[in-house]
């Protein structure tokens, strides 16, 4: 008898459980559609707009105020809005419809807590426009043209750039549930040039990619800040960017998208869209190719669909199975949509009648069962799905789904053999095409009308925005006041003018004089140059003759006139192709190597990869260097030196130079020179100085030295680098 008792109260238990369910179930489907709330939250005292108030709806829904203390938000009627705020308790507030909310917080601070009360929810009215808006929206999905006229009244009303925004934005919402993207992209950005909003922003996107118009799609989705949108939005975005990388075929980008927001979801609790963002996973996989990933993800979106509502579970089952037919897997196939069928038929007597453009409708899910059997060739089971999809079709006066299914019922039949079926179906096929040519006839006439209707109203509109854009210029400048800020202009930009002019034939002629002066200065420096070349070299010649060696004598000279001739066919120009540059300064090395045979050797090393005939040079600029490195490095040198002379390219249009001695270094050789008491200044290094300077100004820093320490040894020898840069 206990035992009894206790399976009585178990049945009970779970039959409540049940009950319950369902009821909830039902009750989350009879709640209608989505609708947008609006509302503010303000100071009750000043009435003080509060930014950054946190707005939930218990569904994922999140929303905050903004710098006018003012929010947007997706709910449902019966949802509960909760706000929520560091300097105020919790509220919480049934939706009944689509009204404006204001939330007034009265200033009442508790010392410990610091948190004020809740005084009151009210319906918002804001002059004459809050009104037109709302009815705008309320018309949005059951007429167009009435919603629409609705903006337009709005707009007559308006008395801020915010007011225009809004107006623009919930008439770009118009266009895009009534699919006229090109209008809904212009709307949009019109609310954007009034006031910046991320929301906005997210939309434009959306539209522009639904207009195929992906590039600037994705450039308004880059140009959106990470850090200034809330949870929901950013996830927004990432699946945006995932939708278009996907209708452009760049699948990685696509997955790297998904993956990112499918991330962002899971770490932040957004259940709608982790199961959306694997669904969508999936169906990039599949694009690509990858069908076995595909099915994993699809898995995952399917359980979880499955732990939402009805409608939501079906609709995943129903991309399932439209995979399972792509990959020929009509078993899994055949069982989902016969487990969307009974749920269909749940929520057809629960829900209003289902769209038939919808994939939700039991005729397309029968025809589709009824083509997989067709497709094992199973045609005994495919016959009753298809005839059944044909009956359901005429019932709900769905056309193309009857002539599909009356088509694929001909095939069948012929497949099958019974070829006087198949006649039947095929002539009850063409008579549908018929009745459905002339239904398009008539909706592309309806539409054509529509179209008709809508740009006319939209071109009212534009003509409304002008004549306010007019009237406030009109408002701000009167005649005569333009005409002064015009002669004040016109004075101003002839002013202007004229000393442009002035200071560019100043610059002109500065610039003139200043090019002179340097032509003249880099004559004097190479008359300069010249002499004292000439005379270093001759002491050599007469250090020869001096020690009786006439032979070794006349073999220099025979060198030096070589060398002199190459000099002087130089000594005019500025720059000298860098091929001259270094025969002569293999002539002048090998000249004083021929003295100092016992003091150094020397190497000169030129990178095979450049082109020497693509640079130029200021003619003897390495050989004051070269000299140096002989007269006042190596030949002080207890041991014998080396000079080595390197020409690299760094860069394309650039060549580094180095002049390289291990000789006694400048800190020894000027201690020398003071303590021989050589009175002699060197000429030569001041006039390289000065000539590269020259330079530099009139050819834009051509040319670069760099002078210093070769070593850290006792001999820390001297190294310069030239760099030469290509014009």
């Amino acid at each position: 008898m206990h035992s009894v008792i206790k399976y009585i109260y178990l049945t009970c238990f779970v039959l409540c459980g049940l009950f319950l369910q369902g009821q909830n179930t039902s009750e989350g489907l009879n709640r209608g559609p989505k609708f947008t709330v609006r509302g503010s939250v303000v100071d009750s005292d000043t009435q003080k707009p509060i930014p950054d108030v946190n707005i939930e709806i218990n569904g994922g829904g999140y929303s905050a105020t903004d710098i006018y203390g003012e929010f947007k938000i997706q709910a449902r009627e019966g949802d509960e809005l909760t706000i929520r705020h560091k300097d105020f308790e919790t509220v919480f507030y049934v939706i009944n419809s689509s009204e404006r909310i204001k939330v007034e917080v009265e200033p009442n601070y508790d010392e410990e807590s610091k948190l004020s009360k809740f005084k009151s929810v009210s319906r918002y009215q804001k002059e004459l426009f809050a009104p037109l808006i709302d009815s705008a929206e309320v018309y949005l999905q059951k007429d167009a043209k009435k919603s629409i006229q609705f903006i337009a009244d709005a707009l007559s009303e308006s008395n801020s750039t915010k007011e225009n925004s809004e107006a623009y934005e919930v008439l770009g919402d118009i266009y895009m549930y009534w699919k006229q993207y090109d209008l809904a992209v212009s709307n949009y950005r019109i609310s954007l040039q009034n006031t910046s909003s991320n929301g906005v922003s997210l939309k434009l996107a959306k539209a522009y990619k639904w207009n195929k118009n992906y590039q600037e799609s994705l450039q308004v989705y880059n140009s959106i800040k990470n850090s200034s949108l809330t949870n929901w939005q950013l996830t927004e975005l990432y699946e945006g960017l995932g939708d278009v990388y996907l209708l452009t075929k760049a699948y990685s980008l696509s997955l790297a998208a998904y993956q990112d927001g499918l991330d962002f979801a899971k770490k932040h609790l957004i259940t709608p869209k982790v199961t959306d963002l694997n669904s969508k996973i999936a169906q990039a996989y599949n694009a690509q190719g990858e069908t076995q990933k595909a099915q994993g993800f699809f898995n995952k979106s399917l359980k979880l669909a499955n732990s939402e509502n009805k409608k939501r579970a079906v609709e995943e089952q129903i991309k399932v199975a439209d995979f399972q037919n792509q990959t020929n897997n009509y078993s899994d196939e055949i069982q989902l949509r016969k487990e969307a069928l009974n749920t269909i038929s749940e929520i057809e007597s629960e829900v209003d009648n289902i769209d038939n453009e919808s994939p939700l409708t039991p005729q397309k899910q029968n025809y589709k069962i009824g083509n997989a059997y067709a497709s094992q060739k199973d045609y005994n089971s495919a016959i009753p799905y298809l005839e059944r999809s044909i009956e359901e079709a005429g019932s709900k006066a769905d056309l193309v789904v009857q002539k599909d299914a009356t088509r694929k019922l001909s095939e069948v039949y012929s497949d099958a053999g019974q070829f006087n079926k198949a006649l039947l179906a095929y002539q009850d096929y063409v008579e549908l095409v018929d009745k459905l040519y002339s239904k398009k006839e008539q909706e592309i006439s309806q539409a054509a009308r529509f179209s008709k209707d809508i740009i006319s109203k939209q071109n009212r509109i534009s003509s409304l925005e002008s004549d306010r854009q007019l009237s406030e210029s009109k408002y701000q400048l009167s005649e005569e006041q333009a005409k002064r800020q015009k002669l004040i202009i016109y004075s101003l930009i002839g002013g202007l003018v004229l000393l442009l002019i002035a200071a560019f034939l100043m610059f002109k002629y500065i610039k003139q004089q200043r090019l002179a002066n340097n032509l003249l200065a880099l004559k004097s420096l190479r008359s300069q140059m010249n002499p004292h070349f000439i005379f270093n070299a001759l002491n050599s010649v007469n250090s020869f003759i001096a020690s009786n060696d006439e032979r070794t004598a006349n073999k220099y000279l025979t060198d030096f006139s070589l060398l002199m001739r190459a000099v002087l066919e130089n000594s005019e120009e500025d720059f000298i192709p860098l091929e001259k540059e270094i025969k002569l300064i293999e002539l002048y090395s090998k000249l004083e190597h021929f003295r100092f045979k016992d003091k150094f050797d020397y190497a000169i090393n030129v990178d095979k990869s450049i082109t020497v005939k693509d640079f130029v040079i200021p003619p003897m600029l390495l050989q004051p260097y070269i000299e140096n490195a002989v007269w006042h490095g190596l030949r002080y040198k207890k041991t014998k030196g080396t000079l080595d002379i390197s020409i690299v390219q760094t860069k394309a249009d650039e060549i580094k130079i180095t002049i390289a001695d291990n000789g006694i270094g400048r800190d020894k050789s000027k201690a020398l020179k003071t303590e021989n008491q050589q009175k002699q200044t060197s000429k030569g290094m001041g006039n390289i100085k000065k000539r590269v300077f020259i330079l530099n100004e009139m050819y834009k820093d051509k040319v670069d030295v760099l002078i210093d320490d070769f070593q850290a040894a006792e001999d820390t020898g001297t190294k310069v680098v030239v760099t030469l840069k290509k014009d």
